[in-house]
C-alpha cells in the first residue's frame, strides 16, 4: 500500500457541531401569576395560625400579653415538659385508637364496598342508603346510649370502647368511597385474572386492590385523622388519666380560672406532627382517591 492510498483510506475529522443554543425562558402568563399568588396567600391564610400556635408554644410566660409577634427568647422547656409530664402515655393512646379505628374500618368496608360493587343484588340501593343515614348521626347526640352500652359491656375507661366507637362512626364514609372506587375498575380485569387461573380472592388482591389503593388510602387517612382528633366520646368514656387520649389530657390545661397557654400550644403542636406526615406521604393517593368517579 502506497502513502497515497493510506492516506485516503485514514478517516476524515470533521469539525464538531456547534451547541444548539439553549431555549429563551419564557415569561409564566399573567394568568399563572394570579393564579400561583392566590395559591400562596390561601396557603399563608390557612399555614398563619399554627405559625402563632408555635411561637405561642415557644413564648416564654411573662410574655404572653406582650404584642410584639417573636418571642425576645425561645423557651424550649413548654416542649419538654410534654414527655416530662406524662402525656407521652396519652399520646400512646391515641395511636392505638386511631389506628386501631382505622384497621376495623377497612377490615369492614373492603369486603362490605367490593361486594355491593360488583354485585347487584335485590336491595342494594337500600343498603347504600342506610349506610349513608348512619353518617348523619353525630355521636354527641348519642353519648348517653353509648355510654349506657359500653357500662353494661364493662368497657367503659378502656381503649377498646373508642376504637369500636370511631370506628363505627367512620365506616360510612369508608364504605360509599370504596364503593365508588371499586366501580370505576372494570370488571373485564378481573375476568382476565379468571382466566390466567386466579380465584375469587387471588384476582381481588392481585388486580382490584392495587388499582384501588388510591381509594384506600384516602378512606384511610380521613378515618385516622377523624379518631385521632375525637374529643367528646373519649371525654365521656375514659375517667383514668392515663387511659384517655391526647385530645382529653391537653384539656386538662385549661383551668377555672386561668388557662396554661404555653403547654397547651406546646402539646397541640406535637399532636399535630404524626397527622402532617402521615398526610405528605400518601397525598397523591388521598386526591387520586377523592377524585374517583369523576371522570368516566
Amino acid at each position: 500500500m502506497t502513502v497515497t492510498e493510506s492516506a485516503s483510506a485514514a478517516p476524515v475529522r470533521r469539525p464538531a457541531a456547534a451547541p444548539a443554543p439553549a431555549p429563551a425562558r419564557r415569561l409564566p402568563s399573567l394568568r399563572t401569576v394570579v393564579v400561583a399568588a392566590g395559591a400562596y396567600l390561601v396557603a399563608f391564610v390557612f399555614l398563619f395560625p399554627y405559625l402563632v400556635m408555635i411561637l405561642t408554644a415557644l413564648r416564654p410566660q411573662e410574655e404572653l400579653r406582650e404584642a410584639t409577634f417573636l418571642p425576645s427568647a425561645f423557651a424550649w422547656s413548654n416542649f419538654t415538659n410534654f414527655w416530662t409530664g406524662g402525656l407521652v402515655q396519652n399520646l400512646g393512646v391515641t395511636l392505638q385508637v386511631a389506628a386501631g379505628s382505622t384497621v376495623l374500618v377497612l377490615l369492614v368496608a373492603l369486603p362490605a364496598a367490593y361486594y355491593t360493587a360488583r354485585h347487584d343484588f335485590r336491595g342494594r340501593t337500600a343498603f347504600l342508603i342506610l349506610v349513608l343515614i348512619t353518617q348523619m348521626f353525630q355521636p354527641t347526640a348519642m353519648l348517653v346510649g353509648i355510654y349506657r352500652e359500653f357500662y353494661q359491656f364493662g368497657l367503659v375507661d378502656s381503649v377498646w370502647a373508642l376504637i369500636l366507637v370511631n370506628g363505627g362512626f367512620n365506616l360510612a364514609f369508608a364504605v360509599w368511597i370504596l364503593n365508588a372506587y371499586f366501580s370505576s375498575i372494570p370488571r373485564e380485569l378481573e375476568e382476565a385474572a379468571f382466566i390466567d387461573g386466579n380465584g375469587r380472592f387471588g384476582a381481588l388482591f392481585r388486580v382490584t386492590l392495587p388499582l384501588a389503593m388510591p381509594g384506600v388510602v384516602t378512606a384511610l387517612i380521613f378515618t385516622f385523622i377523624a379518631a385521632w382528633n375525637e374529643f367528646v366520646v373519649a371525654l365521656t368514656l375514659t375517667t383514668t388519666p392515663a387511659n384517655q387520649p391526647l385530645t382529653v389530657a391537653l384539656n386538662s390545661f385549661i383551668g377555672q380560672y386561668q388557662v396554661d397557654w404555653q403547654n397547651l400550644f406546646a402539646g397541640s403542636v406535637i399532636a399535630t406532627i404524626p397527622v402532617i406526615i402521615l398526610f405528605a406521604l400518601i397525598e397523591r393517593k388521598v386526591v387520586g382517591g377523592l377524585t374517583a368517579g369523576s371522570i368516566k
